[in-house]
């Protein structure tokens, strides 16, 4: 990333860099620069506050605020949002074809009782959708437990996590009884019939097995948090409010080229308008890589945006110019919801920069913020 591109970020998103003047903050910028990943270490800035006595002028006390003090030894507090935990009004049963084993899966989304956290339901076996049991694996999100298997997940997950379902019991079925594992639909590629299925529903405060409401958690960040491989990167920092900016750079691919969006829940349909519309994509010189590595039996135009370094997107219109990008941000949300336990949020307050990152380092970010 060249210096005019970084300038050109940072201006268009004020909170890319500073997040809370009023606190000290000692914070590690990730710059991608000519395929490596520098790291530039911003010194920690102490601010003292004099509080002044009106009557007399006499100095009452210094406050020296950092973001290293002991108040603040651990990465992140589990904090009340002013929110009830939530689940849904009913039942949503769907059916469709998945992405990479090209089968068919049948999902029903059910009400569960606050507390319950959202989790899998497989053969009479319960997987809870939580970052302890992600298995990396090629181009999807995977839960395993016990041998069994749930791909593809991050579309749902995110869904579920952006929409506020906080307690739901998700029971998939394969399309042989015997399947050790099963895939999640894929639909348009994209998480809009999640979100329609869910809203035609309805959502409802859920309550506990004696019968009352949970206030719910969601964590907050204290201290800046990052994972990298080569030039990508995820980094997590401290701030008021939730926001995801996300880089992505293709240039082999003229027609992606390198793409930044910054996003934030403004209001409840944020997600579902700005978000949940956009389909996962792929290089179309990439396509038959991925099927002699097993990938993508179902892929097809109906399901993907595919985009050729010559030619460029293969089945336009686009829904956003920066569609792609914001599809990362669709799956990071997903993959950050695993963070998620006992009907608390699962995606942090938190300022979330990620550059050409993946799957992988976002389950490696939730990792990091779940051991803290």
């Amino acid at each position: 990333m060249s210096a005019k591109q970084r300038d050109s970020v940072i201006s268009a998103n004020s909170n890319l860099t500073c997040i809370n003047p009023n606190i000290g903050l000692h914070m590690v910028a990730l710059i991608a620069k000519k395929n490596r990943l520098h790291r530039v270490t911003v010194e920690s800035m102490n601010l003292s506050v004099a509080v002044v006595k009106a009557k007399n002028s006499t100095l009452i006390s210094w406050m020296r605020l950092s973001s290293f003090s002991s108040a603040a030894s651990s990465t992140v507090s589990l904090n009340p949002i002013g929110r009830l935990q939530q689940t849904l009004a009913g039942c949503v049963e769907v059916k469709g074809k998945s992405l990479h084993s090209g089968k068919l899966s049948t999902v029903k989304l059910l009400p569960e009782i606050a507390g319950a956290g959202r989790y899998f339901d497989f053969r009479s076996r319960s997987i809870p959708a939580s970052i302890e049991f992600a298995q990396e694996s090629p181009l999807c999100t995977t839960l395993l437990k016990d041998g069994l298997k749930i791909r593809t997940v991050e579309h749902l997950l995110s869904t579920l996590e952006a929409k506020g379902v906080d307690n739901c019991r998700i029971r998939i079925d394969s399309e042989h009884a015997d399947d050790q594992e099963v895939e999640v639909p894929i639909f348009d590629g994209s998480a809009k019939e999640w979100v329609d299925a869910i809203e035609e529903v309805g959502i409802n405060v859920a309550q506990n097995h004696v019968g009352e409401s949970v206030e719910k958690m969601v964590a907050h960040l204290n201290k800046p948090v990052h994972v990298w491989k080569n030039d990508s990167f995820v980094a997590a920092y401290p701030a008021l409010e939730t926001r995801i900016t996300c880089g992505i750079d293709f240039p082999q691919v003229p027609a992606i080229g390198c793409q930044w969006f910054s996003w934030k829940p403004l209001h409840e349909s944020s997600y579902a308008k700005d978000i949940a519309p956009s389909r996962t994509f792929c290089v179309y010189e990439e396509v038959e890589k991925m099927r002699e590595a097993g990938l993508i039996k179902g892929g097809s135009l109906d399901n993907a945006i595919v985009c050729s370094a010559e030619h460029g997107w293969m089945n336009p219109p686009l829904r956003f110019d920066n569609e792609a990008c914001r599809h990362k941000i669709l799956d990071l949300i997903g993959d950050l919801s695993l963070v998620a336990r006992g009907g608390n949020g699962g995606l942090p307050v938190a300022h979330i920069v990620a550059f050409k990152a993946g799957h992988a380092l976002h389950t490696d970010l939730a990792r990091r913020l779940n051991m803290d």
